[in-house]
This record gives structure tokens, C-alpha cells and sequence, in this order.
């Protein structure tokens, strides 16, 4: 970092969605998440969702909208949900790619918890989609599911996942 990045922010990573009441209720109920803000853009037809989880730091949610979305902008790791409007109605609308399947690109999000098999017992009950469970392959302690639009997420534990990458990466700085 250099004097001139230091206020840089790794503010968000955005995902497109074909329906916005689906995914909303996919990162808030299932992972957890807060709504942020969500914001409409009428003319261009689409709509922006930002959550996250609250930080005690950052102080309290401003209600005044401008002041809000200045909060929001400021916030690190944040999830931009995009939804181009009449994609869930649009029966021809195949969806998007999640960058795991060929050409390859996108790869998936990560989200650290407590506990990745309690976690996994829990989206197991909830229907969540597994790519990959825990005990699965030659990763174990990790797992993958996917969000509503086939989006990876990778559930690991800062313990487990340091354990994991010590024992199998080779050091390359």
C-alpha cells in the first residue's frame, strides 16, 4: 500500500440475478446478510441491492438517503445484486454464467463462519444446492453451495482454511 491507495476500500462484488425476491431472501435468510440499500434505475430498467453484515465500527445506518448511500459506498465486502428488470418473467431467459463452467472466468465468492459443518446441517435443512460438502475430495473442512442463480460460494473457517492452505499450498512470495 502507498500513501496514495491508503483510503482505497474493497467496497463490493456485484452478481447479476434473474429475481430479486428469490436472491434477497436467499443472502438475508439463509446467509444472513443485511440489506443495505437497494436502489431503482427506472430509465435504464434495473435495480441495485447491496448487503452485507454490520460492522459495530462503522456506526449506525444513516436514514437520510444521500448520507445513506455515502455509508453504503464507504462499507467494505459488500454483495451488489443486479437485477436487469422482467428477467423473472422472461421464460426464455437461460440465466447467467457463473463463470464455473466453460469458457471459465468468475469463480465464486467466500464466506467465513464459525463452524462449516454446523453451517452446512443448517443449509442441508434449508435446501440449500451443495457443489462440494465438506468431507468432499481432497479439500476437506471446506464446502461450495450455490446461491438462486448458481453463483459458488465457498463456506470455510479462518481456522480450518489456514490449517488447510498450510498443509497443501506451496509458499510463492
Amino acid at each position: 500500500m502507498t500513501d496514495e491507495t491508503a483510503n482505497y476500500v474493497m467496497n463490493q462484488t456485484m452478481l447479476r440475478i434473474r429475481d430479486p425476491e428469490i436472491s434477497l431472501r436467499f443472502y438475508q435468510d439463509v446467509l444472513g446478510m443485511t440489506l443495505f440499500d437497494g436502489y431503482d434505475f427506472e430509465e435504464m430498467k434495473f435495480s441495485l441491492y447491496f448487503l452485507g453484515y454490520p460492522d459495530d465500527s462503522d456506526g449506525p445506518m444513516p436514514q437520510d438517503r444521500t448520507e445513506r448511500a455515502r455509508w453504503v459506498f464507504g462499507r467494505k465486502a459488500l454483495i451488489e445484486l443486479t437485477h436487469n428488470w422482467g428477467t423473472e418473467e422472461d421464460s426464455d431467459f437461460a440465466g447467467y454464467h457463473d463463470g464455473n463452467e466453460e469458457p471459465r472466468g468468475f469463480g465464486h465468492i467466500g464466506l467465513s463462519v464459525p463452524d462449516v459443518y454446523a453451517a452446512c446441517e443448517r443449509f442441508e435443512r434449508l435446501g440449500v444446492e451443495f457443489v462440494k460438502r465438506p468431507d468432499d475430495g481432497s479439500m476437506k473442512g471446506l464446502a461450495f453451495i450455490r446461491d438462486p442463480d448458481g453463483y459458488w460460494i465457498e463456506i470455510l473457517s479462518s481456522g480450518g482454511s489456514a490449517n488447510l492452505i498450510s498443509e497443501l499450498a506451496i509458499k510463492t512470495s
